[in-house]
């Protein structure tokens, strides 16, 4: 058990194909939780979609680059990532992907589960 984090697009059909995969990096998650917060979902967080626009891709990339990623623990979320430089380096390819795969109109996802 553990945390366990996708990015994903969808096509017409509903089928997944996988951006990047991210095996316990809290402070990713409670950055995209906060983000799923706020705007406006009230619900539980394990398992939800978080859909990705550009503008939270470009927000996504100063807060990696800044190292502004919060502090985020859970029961089975491992110890603090924001400093890990391979979740970061990991967190900056997906961005470049994301970007990409916005540009070409394609909807991009967060879910993860613990």
């Amino acid at each position: 058990m553990g945390l366990d984090q996708r990015a994903y697009t969808k096509d017409k059909d509903g089928q997944q194909s996988e951006v990047a995969y991210w095996r316990k990096h809290n402070a990713l998650d409670g950055w995209m939780e906060k983000l799923f917060r706020n705007k406006g979902n009230d619900g539980g967080w394990n398992c939800a979609e978080l859909e990705l626009t550009k503008e939270d891709i470009e927000h996504l990339e100063q807060d990696v680059k800044s190292d502004s990623l919060p502090e985020t623990a859970g029961f089975f979320y491992g110890s603090d990532s924001r400093f890990c430089s391979d979740q970061k380096e990991l967190t900056l390819e997906f961005i470049v992907d994301a970007k990409k795969l916005i540009q070409e109109d394609k909807k991009l996802y967060y879910g993860c589960s613990y």
